[in-house]
């Protein structure tokens, strides 16, 4: 699973005013998850997580990537922000 893919999905679905994905999988070479895929850290600045507590949010996102997880993604890290809690110069 490659870091541009889900930042494809997640650009398309959830309209990011600010988004990284890091593809940590490299640090986690050796254990034994580094064989069933992908570690990757995602930071989402978004509109569609005003209101949201933190596992709607999380939700959100995992919702827009069910069709990744199974082909490659092993962990999933998550900062989902709205652009007020991102500060200025985050968008």
């Amino acid at each position: 699973m490659r870091a541009d893919e889900v930042d494809a999905v997640l650009s398309r679905l959830l309209a990011p005013t600010a988004l990284v994905v890091r593809d940590d999988s490299a640090a986690h070479a050796g254990h034994a998850g580094a064989r069933e895929g992908s570690h990757l850290h995602v930071r989402i600045v978004s509109e569609r997580f005003s209101g949201l507590g933190r596992l709607a949010r999380h939700r959100l996102v995992y919702d827009a990537l069910r069709e990744l997880i199974p082909r490659g993604i092993h962990a999933l890290a998550i900062d989902a922000r709205t652009p007020a809690e991102a500060g200025p110069g985050s968008s």
